[in-house]
């Protein structure tokens, strides 16, 4: 029975192991103060390997295609990073290949990796090492901002020229769900527990 305080009211209590499937609650103000689900490793693993084909599918296909006045042309993420690039918006293209490639890409393998090396226990300390780096770049993976950006640049140039969204785009909307569900569905206490324990 460990020792913790609330983060939401700073009270301090013993904190007894949940049932599995159950959460402790903080008796002052409801707060979530621990889990123990029942597949704490299966289900964050199957929605990283969902998210990491999503990923490709996004980078690797048609964002969208514009059609003016006959001529047609399409783009892909990475392909529109490096058209921005050329047009001399240095700053706009590395801030869309970081937050939309990068960082996007980083806290899928990070996860990956902490999830894969937590299955086979003893975790070493190197796998709380990712676990840190993933929740750096889990803020910065930012795909539910870029598709509003899209909406409102579609929404100008939809006067000017004729719009085709790609799979691409719909890939990039898709991938705000198994982002999401990650968030919800992990929880990091269980693999500091087994790096700290060394148990399965």
């Amino acid at each position: 029975m460990e020792i913790v305080a609330c983060p939401e009211c700073d009270l301090l209590l013993r904190l007894p192991e949940p049932p599995v499937g159950g959460k402790a609650r903080c008796p002052r103000c409801g707060d979530t103060l621990a889990t123990n689900p029942a597949d704490p490793l299966d289900r964050p693993l199957a929605l990283v390997l969902a998210a990491a084909i999503v990923y490709v599918v996004a980078n690797v296909t048609d964002l969208m295609g514009l059609s003016v006045v006959g001529r047609r042309a399409s783009t892909t993420i990475v392909g529109g990073v490096i058209e921005m690039w050329q047009q001399g918006e240095t700053i706009t293209a590395l801030i869309v290949a970081f937050c939309a490639v990068v960082a996007p890409g980083a806290y899928i393998l990070l996860m990956l990796l902490v999830l894969l090396a937590a299955r086979r226990p003893p975790a070493g300390p190197w796998v709380g090492e990712l676990l840190r780096w993933a929740e750096v770049m889990q803020p910065w993976s930012m795909g539910e901002v870029m598709i509003l950006g899209i909406l409102v640049a579609l929404i100008k140039i939809a006067e000017l020229a004729t719009v085709d969204p790609g799979i691409g785009m719909f890939a990039v909307g898709a991938l705000v769900v198994p982002f999401t569900s990650i968030t919800v569905t992990f929880d990091p206490r269980e693999i500091w527990r087994r790096i700290a324990h060394g148990r399965p």
